[in-house]
């Protein structure tokens, strides 16, 4: 359990809560206590969700589908409300870990505690399927691990068999190493041997710590899944013929779980380990077979056929692997995983099955440039200071030629060693949790506050943290850097003030009496001025800034958001609308970019397609829009051309970091997950887990990523972490 968060709620529906138990795409699972002192695990819906009406008439499912299961090895619904505004439901807290934390953290089952297992899902999914329901998700992760049993939890996907699966809401409805083939074919007519099937996944999970049809991409393992070969290496004996049995291909060719349960009461009680690392075989990426599956080529209707390397005997069930593949496309599209059925039938489950896996083979075959010495690493950017720390929630990092400079709460800048993470100096008098404003030449700049109305900028030696030189500046307005040096407002706001490395002034020039700020547009200092009292209430004048001077070029439209220059030529965002929405969630959407000619000021207006949304950030000529909810859009700076938009279920991304080597666009997320989209097309190549303890800022704090060289360097919360540009392991 993790403390809670700013922005969690303090008590939901009567019950306290007292720290958050997990978090996934669809919400956040909480502790709460009851006033009696009756502890449950409350599961809050995120925001987004609850606006669609299709999803609240599955959580009302889901509700309705685990209030009709009450037995020994499942957790019992005790409250909810699908209505409220944002819906929520409570189940009896099931003290333990999970079955994947529990693999994870001791290994593979004895003999014995398999057997208990089994027998205890047994007798779980008979409880279930008596409620006329199938559980459709049972994997490791929705299994609970307790001193009296294992629990089954999360009836989010279960369906009653008089009832039809929603799909319309394009999530995922299973985890793919874990779903029966008929699942990924026909998901709306399984039948409860596909919780068999995915029990016989499960226990080899537990006897051996992976799963039978584990591969390098969703798109292999679900083709493993529809026609592959279970990999059963390291099984015991004792329990192959119950696992072999439950992954039968034929859903009707299963045992019923009054077989299982006899056939695991008969297991030997012992304590030994269920399985040795050495008794499976290897093969290249990971993925060992116990009997070989050789593809032979497509016939005249573009069908393979698939023969057993055991017995050299033809499968004879082209027809159902056409049918299997087929469907298998249909979800993993809808899912977001979607391949090509073409790409999926021509290739062999060896081979890359899409785009993506190309892509990802391709960038993985070249030696990544990383940091001398470079491991992955997770540091907390935090240290311990007397009296209480002041945070700006910017907390992060910059780089500069190969080095790391982060700021955090209780220090103002550190150096990072990029390749260990070990702090190498750490400077600043006043606790700030405020990034560093930017590094080059040799010197690291920082803010520095020696009261509560004065400001200044501080330059730091990159490679000692000794400080070099300090200026006054305005207390309100950054300062930024530029390719001549640090441009800067003057503590009373009246002059622009530039100065060089060495802190040395190089030029005032006269702001106005209006609302001016200090920016950088392609490396060019510029003065961006409004008349209203504040930025966005007043058409914006961009203002051209030299020695003593201070001309305007042009005039933008109100609520313009500056992106960068391209060419040389700054670059804007145009607003469909400028009105003032003050609605938590709003995000404003843009419907044209607007270049501006520095020599004749002339604005160029490029229409967008659509009116888009979200965040958006310049790169290499690219502006990539993030909304809230997980979507990225590229858009080409030049023409206003969508290049492409992938809907991911990653919410609260960062900013993106491109990496032209690799080709790929890397986002971080408040929970430390990484996400890799292909530049080109918007494909996903990879993505990690969240960090398992990213600390108690991931709220307050906006998610980060950079690059230091190919190494990704990453921000969650007050936490900084490094990983590999290929990916998890």
């Amino acid at each position: 359990m993790t403390p809670l968060s700013t922005g969690d709620p303090e008590s939901i529906g009567g019950y306290t809560l007292l720290g958050r138990l997990g978090a996934g795409g669809m919400g956040v699972v909480y502790l709460g206590v009851s006033a009696s002192g009756r502890q449950v695990a409350v599961k809050l819906v995120h925001g987004p969700y609850a606006q669609e009406e299709e999803f609240r008439t599955r959580f009302r499912q889901e509700i309705a589908a685990a209030r009709r299961v009450s037995g020994a090895f499942t957790a019992p619904v005790v409250d909810a409300d699908p209505d409220a505004e944002r819906p929520w439901m409570a189940t009896l807290y099931v003290p333990g870990l999970n079955l994947a934390e529990v693999v994870a953290k001791d290994g593979p089952l004895s003999l014995r505690r398999l057997r208990a297992l089994g027998l205890g899902l047994a007798e779980a999914l008979r409880d279930i399927h008596r409620a006329g329901l199938v559980h459709r998700d049972l994997k490791p992760g929705n299994v609970l691990m307790t001193e009296d049993g294992p629990r089954v939890i999360d009836f989010g996907i279960s369906r009653a068999a008089d009832n039809q699966l929603l799909t319309t809401t394009g999530r995922m409805i299973g985890t793919p190493p874990f779903m029966s083939p008929e699942q990924l074919a026909s998901p709306r007519d399984v039948t409860p041997a596909s919780d068999v099937f995915s029990l016989g996944s499960l226990l080899v999970f537990a006897a051996v710590g992976t799963g039978p049809f584990d591969a390098d991409s969703p798109y292999i393992t679900g083709y493993q899944v529809v026609y592959g070969t279970p990999d059963l290496g390291g099984v015991p004996a004792a329990l192959l013929e119950i696992v072999e049995r439950c992954l039968d291909k034929e859903p009707e060719a299963r045992p019923g779980l009054a077989d299982i349960h006899r056939m695991l009461q008969e297991l030997p009680e012992s304590d030994a380990t269920a399985s040795s690392r050495t008794g499976r075989s290897a093969q290249p990426h990971g993925r060992p077979t116990s009997r070989g599956t050789a593809t032979t080529p497509t016939d005249a209707t573009g069908t393979t056929g698939t023969t057993d390397a055991t017995t050299g005997a033809g499968t004879g069930k082209r027809r159902r692997t056409r049918m299997l593949l087929t469907g298998l496309a249909a979800v993993l599209a809808l899912s977001g995983l979607g391949v090509g059925t073409a790409a999926l039938v021509a290739a062999p489950a060896t081979t890359a099955a899409s785009g993506t896996a190309t892509a990802t083979a391709t960038a993985a075959a070249r030696a990544a440039s990383l940091p001398a010495g470079w491991r992955p690493w997770q540091k907390q950017l935090r240290y311990a200071v007397k009296g209480i720390p002041v945070d700006y929630n910017t907390s992060g990092c910059v780089t500069e030629d190969g080095g790391l400079f982060c700021g955090g709460t209780g220090f103002t800048a550190a150096r990072i060693d990029p390749a260990s993470g070990r702090t190498l100096w750490r400077a600043g008098t006043r606790p700030q949790g405020v990034r560093p404003i930017g590094a080059r030449d040799g010197l690291v700049y920082i803010y520095e506050e020696p009261d509560e109305t004065n400001r200044r900028v501080v330059a730091l030696d990159t490679a000692t943290g000794h400080r070099r030189w300090q200026r006054d500046v305005n207390a309100s307005d950054d300062a930024v850097l530029y390719d001549g040096g640090l441009l800067t407002l003057s503590p009373d706001r009246a002059e622009f003030v530039a100065y060089g490395p060495t802190g040395r002034e190089l030029w005032r020039a006269p702001s106005l009496d209006e609302y001016c700020t200090p920016s950088a547009l392609g490396g060019a200092p510029y003065a961006l001025c409004s008349k209203g009292t504040e930025a966005g209430q007043a058409p914006v004048e961009l203002m051209k800034l030299g020695p003593g001077s201070l001309s305007e070029i042009a005039t933008l439209p109100r609520k313009a958001q500056a992106l960068g220059a391209v060419g040389g030529q700054p670059l804007f965002l145009a607003p469909q609308t400028a009105k003032d929405v003050y609605e938590a969630g709003y995000e404003r959407p843009y419907n044209a970019l607007l270049r501006v000619a520095t020599e004749t000021g002339q604005v160029s207006r490029i229409p967008l397609a659509q009116p888009l949304t979200g965040a958006a950030t310049l790169v290499d000529g690219v502006v990539y829009f993030v909304r809230s909810d997980g979507s990225v859009t590229a858009v080409s700076a030049d023409s206003g051309e969508r290049l492409w938009r992938k809907v991911t279920d990653v919410e609260s991304l960062s900013a993106p970091a491109v990496s032209a080597s690799y080709r790929r666009v890397y986002f971080s997320n408040r929970f430390g997950r990484l996400l890799a989209l292909d530049s080109r097309t918007g494909a996903e190549v990879w993505r990690t887990s969240a960090l398992a303890d990213p600390g108690d800022k991931t709220q307050a704090y906006p998610p980060r990523v950079l690059l230091v060289k190919d190494a990704i360097v990453a921000t969650a919360g007050d936490t900084a972490f490094s990983r590999s540009p290929d990916g998890p392991g």
